[in-house]
């Protein structure tokens, strides 16, 4: 006997599982080594290279260059000469006794800067030497755009007023003296596991008992991959100059602040790779089962139901980070001699004139302070006395004083690093 459609029963939703699209002009994201030493990489014509460094060491032994490498190494010097002496004019072209590439085209990148590059920063790849975005970085900016959620919208949820945004005021305040040498677990301890992880479980009809931590945490009910690896893409398009995506690039991040007259102030210069026009995917899972096991011990009410849910709450802090870097940018002069530098910011302040976000998220570089922490919800002054406590002071100026902006490939400072934009697909 088959059961007719309108009288069978359908499957629960348990979890819901979207594909999300990632854009972005250009994006940093830092791996585990945070700048890599002069051997480890080589820049020649157009292009930086990161060669595979066990074949690399493995064809100059046989070629009797060991030792010349390992004293370079010793004293960190450029071994562009000692490739061109072994490997020939076109070292990047050569290959093991194996055939495999020593200078991979997955780990070239196009160099965007005229100046030498003495101190590079590497963004993170995958074990094919394809950079990507890691999930749990995605993850991680969810997290805080959701506590900020929370904290600026507490009456709805029914937040514990000992982790509102009064409360935290006057407890950062008491323990301002003690915060340098506890400041990485201060947000846990105000706020953070009360909003996250104090739940009870509830399976099966049964409350669960378990101690507050991991396993209380609502975040368990969020799951989020790896983006899709950057590969480059050119696409030809007609009448025009071919549109590049995913493009590796090394180039000049400029670090910035200013002077009391609102004059820019140029700090320092840092090189780093890069990932230009992003376009990329990854998976974002809401488990609506798991969800529904928690419930706060204090009464507070889940923000957050659906992967909409998330993007939107994401989309609003973005918002405030915009509106934040707007007003930056409008106060800050340009400067034509810092240093040498043509401190030229017109760029900047045309990308941040829409008074509506276009983006959803920031990722990696170019968060700070008050992108990664729920810092806008807290006053300007109590963040400046944080910064100077914790951080590197400097009195009489917001925080953060100093920014990161990119120049292109003719040396106009044109990009800020890390705005994404997430759709579902």
């Amino acid at each position: 006997m088959v059961i007719a459609p309108s009288q069978s029963l359908t499957k629960p939703d348990v979890c819901e599982t979207q594909q999300i699209r990632l854009t972005s002009q250009i994006l940093h994201i830092g791996s585990s080594v945070s700048r890599l030493n002069p051997f480890e990489y080589v820049q020649a014509g157009k292009f930086v290279y990161l060669p595979d460094q066990e074949s690399l060491a493995q064809t100059l032994r046989q070629r009797g260059a060991l030792n010349d490498y390992i004293h370079r190494i010793k004293d960190r010097e450029d071994i562009s000469t000692l490739l061109e002496k072994t490997l020939g004019d076109k070292w990047w072209t050569a290959q093991d006794e194996d055939g495999a590439a020593i200078f991979p085209k997955t780990q070239r990148s196009l160099k965007w800067t005229t100046q030498r590059i003495t101190d590079l920063r590497p963004m993170i790849r995958n074990g094919f030497g394809h950079h990507y975005i890691p999930g749990s970085s995605i993850k991680g900016a969810i997290r805080t755009a959701i506590a900020y959620h929370l904290l600026k919208h507490a009456d709805t949820y029914r937040v514990p007023k000992a982790n509102r945004v009064s409360a935290i005021e006057d407890r950062l305040r008491q323990s301002m003296g003690d915060l340098r040498r506890k400041a990485k677990f201060a947000d846990d301890r105000l706020f953070m596991d009360e909003l996250f992880s104090n739940y009870g479980l509830t399976y099966q009809g049964r409350n669960a008992r378990t101690r507050q931590g991991p396993n209380t945490d609502i975040m368990r009910a969020v799951s989020v991959s790896d983006s899709a690896p950057l590969i480059e893409e050119r696409i030809q398009r007609e009448g025009k100059r071919p549109l590049f995506r995913n493009l590796s690039v090394v180039n000049e991040v400029i670090v910035s602040s200013r002077f009391p007259d609102y004059r820019a102030k140029y700090r320092a210069s840092i090189y780093a790779e890069l990932a230009f026009n992003v376009r990329t995917q990854f998976t974002l899972s809401v488990d609506h089962e798991m969800l529904s096991w928690f419930h706060h011990q204090k009464g507070m009410k889940l923000p957050f139901q659906s992967v909409e849910d998330l993007l939107q709450i994401c989309q609003g802090f973005a918002q405030e980070q915009w509106d934040f870097e707007h007003d930056y940018w409008a106060a800050v002069q340009n400067n034509p001699e810092a240093q040498g530098r043509n401190l030229d910011f017109d760029h900047i302040r045309n990308l941040y004139e829409p008074q509506t976000c276009p983006h959803t998220l920031r990722l990696g570089w170019g968060s700070g302070l008050r992108g990664t922490t729920v810092n806008l919800c807290l006053p300007d002054e109590l963040i400046k006395e944080v910064r100077d406590t914790c951080g590197i002071a400097a009195p009489g100026f917001e925080a953060p004083k100093s920014r990161r902006t990119i120049m292109n490939s003719q040396g106009e400072i044109r990009y800020v690093p890390g705005w994404v934009k997430l759709e579902t697909i």
